[in-house]
């Protein structure tokens, strides 16, 4: 059963990714922890690694279509790595539910920030 859950987890992930360029955090850390029964920490480690061949996929497919960016996302993917390793340090030093929590808020303010950003344009073609 669980290869199952993670199997669909992959496939909805994917799909929601390239349909909005979401997918790792966002869609495998939470159906790892509620699915499959992984902890918080350990379902953000999978989830790393897991958006791999995501990013892989998604990247080359959008570059066909002259949407990817190289130099902002090298720099971006550069300065991030010194920023995960804090990340990572900070995960492992926190409660569980404390990690949760930050996950939830972190989740509920880019729902928030789509939600107000799709009002903005609604309101502008209005």
């Amino acid at each position: 059963m669980e290869i199952v859950a993670v199997i669909v987890i992959g496939l909805v992930a994917g799909a929601l990714g390239g349909l909005f360029g979401v997918g790792g955090g966002l869609i495998f850390v939470p159906t790892l922890v509620l699915l499959v029964g992984l902890g918080q920490v350990d379902a953000e480690a999978t989830s790393l690694l897991a958006i791999l061949p995501v990013v892989i996929a998604g990247t080359w497919r959008q570059h066909l279509y002259g949407n990817v960016r190289w130099r902002t996302g090298a720099i971006i993917g550069l300065a991030a790595v010194g920023g995960i390793e804090l990340g990572v340090l900070t995960a492992n030093a926190l409660p569980e539910a404390t990690l949760r929590r930050l996950f939830a808020v972190l989740v509920l303010i880019v729902a928030a920030q789509l939600a107000w950003r799709a009002d903005s344009a609604r309101r502008a073609r209005a």
